[in-house]
């Protein structure tokens, strides 16, 4: 039984994580620690929870009594966790946090997308868990970067739920603000544009375009529905092909031949992907569950991979059907 423990217990990824952890048949939770809430019941901040959760939430680190730890704190805090705390030799560590996501010498973090870097993450003692957006991108370029296809810039607009902001209110965030609305934000200059480009330069080491990415505010809770355009005058079957051969041994992407909604993914760890061809210009749809696929869900999948588990293990979750 793999145990477990989490710091930056009361968010909406931690939430989602504890989850699937408490269903996961090969896990144990030791600890949830969130030095706010300590003494309080899970299930006073995650309401979800009520009869499969009797745990409290506790301001101690027992980290020689875990085997992995989830680390789902704010952007900076888990550098400042890992500067501050001496962390046993063996205890393996997945960071939700943007912290570590893109390669340096200063740390020995891996990039933790299961497609593009599933060998690294099974032998990898420390892994760095890819951003929202980033994942949903990232999966409906990578095939293209494989076969080094990527030579213009790329046009992306995605629009993603309320729940991507964290937990916190802010002026955008509280309902009647969001309800009925749309907004962009932070156009041309998205935190996790960085994680994307240095992703395809890894399989396109000439990967050299610039990536156009409009973020867009929906009026929904939750999953990322991603369009992105590609010019390329390679024939829609061909890059089909593509696409089903590079994620054939993937649990969790899947290729559809026709059109695709949110809705197909949200409360799931999948990712849906769907090309069309309009002349010299590929279209690619793609969509997750931001806080599974995008957050938690990738985590544990993560954590499988870390521990020769199956990797679907906890994950064979199905999406509502309405």
């Amino acid at each position: 039984m793999i145990k477990a423990g989490i710091v930056g217990g009361a968010g909406y990824t931690a939430g989602e994580l504890i989850r699937l952890l408490i269903n996961h048949p090969d896990t144990e939770i030791i600890f949830i620690n969130s030095s706010s809430n300590a003494g309080n019941r899970i299930t006073d901040v995650h309401e979800g929870l009520y009869g499969e959760c009797d745990l409290r939430f506790t301001d101690k680190l027992p980290l020689n009594d875990i085997d992995v730890l989830f680390c789902c704190m704010g952007h900076g805090d888990t550098k400042k966790f890992m500067q501050s705390h001496t962390i046993p030799e063996e205890l393996k560590i997945i960071d939700l946090s943007m912290d570590y996501r893109l390669i340096s010498e200063d740390h020995e973090f891996i990039y933790g997308l299961p497609e593009l870097n599933r060998r690294a993450t099974c032998k990898s003692k420390y892994v760095a868990n890819p951003g929202c957006f980033a994942t949903c991108i990232e999966l409906g370029l990578l095939p293209l970067a494989k076969n080094l296809l990527l030579n213009d810039d790329i046009m992306v607009n995605a629009i993603t739920g309320s729940t991507g902001a964290g937990v916190k209110p802010g002026a955008t965030s509280h309902f009647s603000w969001r309800n009925n609305n749309m907004s962009v934000y932070k156009a041309f200059d998205h935190q996790h544009v960085p994680e994307i480009k240095q992703s395809l330069k890894q399989l396109q080491n000439s990967f050299n375009a610039e990536i156009d990415f409009i973020p867009y505010r929906g009026d929904f809770a939750r999953g990322i529905f991603a369009t992105i355009v590609v010019k390329t005058k390679v024939a829609i079957d061909e890059i089909v092909r593509m696409y089903e051969e590079y994620y054939a041994k993937d649990s969790f992407v899947f290729i559809v031949d026709k059109n695709i909604d949110l809705k197909q993914v949200v409360n799931t760890n999948k990712c849906l992907i769907h090309l069309e061809k309009h002349g010299d210009k590929l279209l690619i749809i793609s969509c997750i569950d931001n806080l599974l696929k995008g957050a938690s869900g990738q985590a544990v999948h993560n954590m499988n991979l870390m521990f020769n588990l199956e990797e679907t293990v906890g994950l064979r979750l199905k999406p509502s059907a309405f």
